[in-house]
C-alpha cells in the first residue's frame, strides 16, 4: 500500500528519519516495522510561532518494496549537420534555449563575450582584490551569466510561464542535488553552480552544438527585415536565420546597438536600492525567535514588501550566510550584489533593499528615448565609484546612520572585500529613493524587533536587479515584431527575473524556432 500525507513536525523530527517513522507509524495506525520506505516530497518551514515547525508531504510505502523510479530526463540527440541556431549569451536563458535546440533536433552555436568558468574566476579575484574590471568577464558576463557566481536561487513566481519541474530536473542531471525538488525555496549556491554550469557546457558540445567564448557580438545581420546572422568583434560573421538574444540585464552594448540600429526597444521600469548586511545570528534570532537555530534549521532568510508614498520597497535577493560582491561591469562603476554557498555558512546574512520606479522617474533623461532607464541607472553607479575613491571601495553607512542622514564615524569590516568608504548615501541616490528606503528601513524595525542596529551596514547601490529595457516580441511567435527571426529572450529582453524564468523563457525561445 502507498499512502500520501501530510505532517507538521520538530525540526529534529524532520532530520531523523527513525523519528520521522514514527510519526507516520502512529499517524496512520501500522506498525513501524510495516513502514518500507518514506519519500519526502514537499518539504517548507513555518516560523511564524515561537516553536518552530516543518511541513512535509510524503509518500509512505507500507508493506510494499520501494522501487527507485527511473530519472525522467531529457533525450538528447546528435545535432551535428542539423539546422543553426544563434544564441546570444550563456547565461541560464542561452544555455536551456541550447538544450531545448538539441531536443528538438537543432544545431545552437552560443555565443558568449565572457570566459568559461574557470577562467572567469581569475577575473572576479581581480576585481575583487585589485579593482580592475574586465568588462567581458565579471560576475555579470561570462559562462552561466550573472547566475554562475550567485545563491543560485531556483523559486520563482513565474510557475504559471512553463515547466519548473523540468528545469529542476535538467540541473539534477547536470550535477544539482536532487533536493532541490522538494524545498519550498530551494538554491544550489555559488560554490556548486560553476561544476553544474560546466557539465551543461559539456552537454550542449557533446551532442553537436558549438560555444564560443571570449566572443563578443558588435553586429546583428538584417537583409530585407529577416535575421541574417551576427557579427563579432574579431570581424568574423556567423550566417543564420535565427537569433535567440539571451544577453542578461547588464549588457548596456547590445540595447545602444538595437537602438542604434533602429530595432525597436522601450524604456522598462526596474528598483533601485542598497545592500544592508546584518549577521546571521542576528536574522536567525529574529526569524526563529530563538537565542540560536540550533542544529536542524538552516540559516534563516528573511522578506519584507512594504508600500512608502505609493512606491514598493522591498527586500530583493536574500542571502542568508553570504556575502556582498562587486558586479560592476565597466571602469568607473560601483555595483552591489550579493550570493551565498550551497551551506549558506558565512557569518552575514545580506539583502538588497530596493525602490520600486515609475518610467516617469527618468523623464530627466527623455533625450536618451528607450535607454533613459540605463542612463539613470548608469549615473548613479558612476557617483557611487567617485564618492568612494574610484576603485570598487563602495559608499557605506551603519544602518540607524543611514536613517538618520549622519555620516558614520567608521564602518565595521563587511563582507564586502574591496572594502567599504565612509560616505552620505544620500548622495549616491536620488532623493526620493534615498528617503523611501529610510522609512522602509524604520517600518522593518517594527516588524523584526532587532533588525533597525547600527551593527549592520547600507552599501550602496544595489542597481542591477533587472532589465532598464524590454525587448518587444509577439506572443505568438516570440519573434520581434520587425525582424524576423530575432528572438528577444529571458532577463535581458525584459521577461524573466532570475534562473529558473530565464531557463523557461530560453525553452520558449527555443520551442519557436
Amino acid at each position: 500500500m502507498i499512502k500520501e500525507i501530510q505532517l507538521q513536525v520538530l525540526p529534529e523530527q524532520a532530520a531523523k528519519i527513525e523519528l520521522l517513522k514514527k510519526i507516520v507509524s502512529e499517524k496512520l495506525d501500522v506498525q513501524k516495522s510495516e513502514i518500507s520506505h518514506l519519500e519526502i516530497v514537499k518539504r517548507s518551514i513555518d516560523a511564524r510561532q515561537r516553536t518552530i515547525k516543518i511541513n512535509l508531504r510524503l509518500i509512505v510505502f507500507i508493506n510494499q518494496e520501494f522501487v527507485k523510479k527511473e530519472e525522467d530526463f531529457p533525450i538528447y540527440k546528435n545535432v551535428e549537420g542539423k539546422e543553426e541556431v544563434i544564441i546570444v549569451g550563456a547565461g541560464p536563458a542561452g544555455m536551456f534555449a541550447a538544450l531545448k535546440l538539441i531536443e528538438k533536433g537543432k544545431k545552437p552555436i552560443v555565443i558568449e563575450r565572457g570566459k568559461e568558468v574557470r577562467e572567469r574566476r581569475k577575473d572576479l579575484a581581480n576585481l575583487t582584490k585589485n579593482h580592475i574590471v574586465n568588462e567581458d568577464s565579471n560576475y555579470c558576463f561570462g559562462e552561466g551569466g550573472a547566475g554562475t557566481f550567485s545563491d543560485g536561487k531556483l523559486y520563482t513566481r513565474s510557475k504559471k510561464r512553463g515547466d519548473v519541474n523540468k528545469i529542476l530536473d535538467v540541473l539534477v542531471m547536470h550535477g544539482a542535488t536532487p533536493e532541490i525538488r522538494i524545498e519550498t525555496h530551494p538554491h544550489i549556491g555559488t560554490n556548486k553552480l560553476p561544476k553544474i554550469i560546466q557539465n551543461i557546457r559539456e552537454t550542449i558540445l557533446q551532442y553537436g552544438g558549438e560555444i564560443l567564448f571570449d566572443s563578443r557580438v558588435i553586429d546583428i545581420l538584417i537583409k530585407d527585415n529577416k535575421i541574417d546572422g551576427i557579427q563579432l568583434q574579431n570581424g568574423d560573421e556567423i550566417h543564420a536565420s535565427k537569433v535567440i538574444l539571451a544577453t542578461g540585464h547588464s549588457a548596456r552594448d547590445i540595447f545602444e546597438l538595437l537602438h542604434k540600429k533602429e530595432i525597436e526597444i522601450e524604456a522598462k521600469a526596474f528598483a533601485i536600492g542598497i545592500r544592508v548586511e546584518h549577521t546571521q545570528d542576528l536574522i536567525d534570532q529574529i526569524q526563529y525567535k530563538c537565542k540560536t537555530r540550533g542544529e536542524f534549521l538552516p540559516p534563516a532568510p528573511y522578506s519584507v514588501v512594504k508600500q512608502i508614498k505609493g512606491r514598493g520597497v522591498y527586500s530583493f535577493c536574500m542571502c542568508p550566510g553570504g556575502i556582498i560582491a562587486p558586479c560592476a561591469t565597466k571602469p568607473g562603476e560601483v555595483v552591489t550584489n550579493g550570493w551565498s554557498p550551497s551551506r549558506r555558512d558565512y557569518a552575514t546574512s545580506n539583502s538588497g533593499i530596493v525602490v520600486e520606479l515609475k518610467l516617469e522617474d527618468f523623464s530627466k533623461y527623455e533625450k536618451f528615448g528607450a535607454l533613459s532607464g540605463v542612463q539613470f541607472q548608469k549615473e548613479i553607479e558612476q557617483k557611487a565609484c567617485k564618492i568612494a575613491g574610484g576603485t570598487q571601495k563602495v559608499p557605506s553607512q551603519r544602518l540607524v546612520d543611514y536613517t538618520n542622514d549622519k555620516l558614520s564615524s567608521d564602518i565595521p569590516k563587511t563582507s564586502y572585500i574591496p572594502g567599504t568608504t565612509s560616505a552620505l548615501i544620500s548622495d549616491v541616490l536620488p532623493k526620493f529613493i534615498h528617503q523611501n528606503i529610510q522609512e522602509g528601513f524604520l517600518e522593518f524595525g517594527k516588524q523584526m524587533k532587532g533588525y533597525l542596529t547600527n551593527e549592520a551596514v547600507v552599501h550602496a547601490p544595489e542597481s542591477r536587479s533587472s532589465s532598464p529595457v524590454r525587448i518587444p516580441r509577439s506572443r505568438e511567435t516570440m519573434q520581434h515584431p520587425q525582424i524576423k527571426g530575432l528572438f528577444p529572450c529571458g532577463e535581458g529582453a525584459g521577461y524573466a527575473g532570475g534562473i529558473i524564468s530565464a531557463a523557461i523563457d530560453g525553452e520558449k525561445c527555443a520551442d519557436s524556432c
